[in-house]
């Protein structure tokens, strides 16, 4: 058996940090098995699905790289598919054409509300003749449920789940427009496109027993299911935006890393021993729902935070420096060119080490692309005092002598230092000022041999005059 596994979103929002940990552990998980990984716009409600969410949600998987083995299945396009499986049901016993009208079925509920009972079907036409049909009535199709018995679902993650058949209704499958329902809809296209495995959220679990009944109707072996918890806040209450970022391309702007979100939505719910840095080769090869747990998992953005800076630090520099310079780009008011690019990734190893976020990280590295003067923080402008200014005069031609490595510029400061009876620190820290506007950047001499001979002494000049 090829494992099959798929991520089906509804194209009405964003992709929320929670799909996309379903995303990735349906990934995950067919690609430990060899299987395969799909994907399933369920876009039926047209009201609400757009191209452009649906756009978001495709971005969002390419950028967290789990776009699917082949292009993705529209499940708005499968409406008669849907409808020849629901009178498949109706030919064979298994469903029946319910004729009530909308405001019988408000007074049914409200009998029952009334009555203490839950607000269900009562199933008055389910073994009436359709000729006591009203006249102009349009009718739906509802399952023609088991009504004794229970129906279990051994879930994967949850163990074996049951429900008496007694608590449930005959549901619609098929609404009196002629459209089909989600829960119906679901089970014709995870049959059809041989899915074996559902992985989703356990807010899911119910509406299983419903879709298991289909399947039992249908004669179809349903696929094994696994309903995972939820993700909550860090106050144990539902995730939303209050908390922080939730959707998926939030992240991204805010500067972390998809390998890092990825690494941290792994951990998020499912363990393996402590280890808290996995890549993605490591993933498939250790991951499976039996190291899911049952409890509902809460975010955590400062150690989403932490690992990314991980993951930062190890990150490819060239990579690191291109966006970096998109970033810079999009503020508009920077110098970016050639010249700033190659300083930017010039500095980048030392860049990177302070940097948790690439939005830290660009900046850091802005002052590379600016031009004098440059604006100062209060903590810069507080270092340049008369005196540190007229050191600074002094200490240029000492500068300018070397062949502007960052070795020989090195040599050159402490040399300085020492021949004037200061502390490396008491000259390392006006020149950082003046160099960066700013009283923090990688090493001096690495940060002046990024700059370059002459943007550094003319930045040393705007200062010392």
């Amino acid at each position: 058996m090829t494992v099959r596994t798929r991520f089906a979103p509804s194209p009405t929002g964003l992709l929320h940090i929670g799909g996309a940990r379903t995303a990735l552990f349906n990934y995950l998980f067919s690609r430990h098995h060899g299987g395969e990984y799909l994907l399933r716009v369920e876009d039926t409600d047209r009201a609400r699905s757009t191209e452009a969410a649906t756009q978001v949600i495709l971005d969002g998987l390419a950028w967290l790289g789990l776009a699917p083995d082949a292009p993705p299945v529209f499940q708005s396009t499968r409406v008669a598919r849907h409808v020849e499986v629901a009178h498949a049901l109706l030919a064979s016993g298994h469903a029946y054409r319910c004729f009530c009208t909308p405001q019988e079925l408000t007074a049914m509920r409200e009998a029952a509300v009334a009555a203490g009972r839950p607000p269900r079907y009562d199933g008055r036409w389910r073994d009436r003749d359709p000729a006591e049909a009203p006249p102009g009535v349009a009718p739906a199709i509802r399952l023609k449920a088991p009504r004794t018995g229970e129906t279990v679902v051994d879930d994967l993650v949850q163990g074996p789940v049951r429900v008496a058949n007694a608590e449930m209704d005959d549901m619609i499958i098929l609404r009196s427009d002629g459209t089909p329902t989600y829960l119906h809809a679901v089970v014709v296209d995870d049959h059809d496109m041989a899915i074996t495995h559902v992985i989703r959220g356990d807010d899911h679990l119910t509406n299983t027993f419903r879709q298991v009944q289909i399947y039992q109707a249908m004669g179809w072996a349903p696929p094994r299911f696994a309903h995972i918890p939820l993700i909550h806040g860090a106050d144990g209450a539902k995730l939303s935006k209050r908390h922080g970022a939730v959707s998926v391309l939030e992240f991204r702007e805010q500067g972390y890393l998809p390998e890092a979100v990825c690494n941290y939505l792994l951990r998020l719910g499912w363990g393996h021993g402590d280890t808290e840095v996995i890549g993605r080769d490591a993933a498939i090869g250790l991951f499976d729902l039996a190291g899911v747990g049952r409890a509902a998992s809460r975010m955590d953005y400062a150690k989403l935070t932490h690992l990314n800076g991980i993951y930062l630090r190890a990150a490819d520099d060239d990579r690191l420096a291109h966006d970096v310079q998109e970033r810079l780009a999009r503020r508009g008011d920077l110098a970016l060119g050639s010249i700033a690019a190659g300083r930017i990734r010039a500095l980048m190893p030392g860049l990177k080490e302070r940097a948790k976020t690439l939005v830290e990280l660009a900046d850091s590295a802005a002052f590379l692309a600016r031009t004098v003067p440059l604006p100062m923080e209060p903590k810069a402008a507080a270092a340049l005092t008369p005196e540190a200014r007229i050191m600074l005069r002094e200490l240029a031609p000492a500068l300018a002598a070397t062949d502007f490595s960052a070795a020989a510029l090195d040599a050159a400061l402490r040399a300085f230092a020492e021949a004037s009876g200061r502390k490396l620190g008491q000259v390392a820290q006006p020149l950082r000022a003046a160099l960066t506007g700013s009283t923090t950047s990688p090493g001096i001499d690495a940060t002046l041999a990024a700059l370059g001979r002459e943007e550094a002494l003319a930045r040393i000049a705007a200062i010392a005059g």
